[in-house]
């Protein structure tokens, strides 16, 4: 399985959530409901601040 997994911050509540970097469908926050990650039909994109690489797949 190629993808990174990112530990990505919320821009409204500051909850910091792990997210599949290929995800193909809409990430929401656990917290408030913030749409995180939209799907691309390859990498996604992210609306909040990527804070690190949780882990790296080649």
């Amino acid at each position: 399985m190629a993808g990174n997994f990112f530990r990505i911050q919320c821009p409204d509540c500051d909850n910091e959530q792990v997210v599949f970097g290929k995800a193909s469908s809409v990430v929401n926050c656990a917290v408030c409901g913030t749409t995180l990650a939209t799907p691309t039909g390859g990498d996604a994109t992210f609306a909040g601040e990527v804070v690190e690489t949780v882990e790296q797949r080649a």
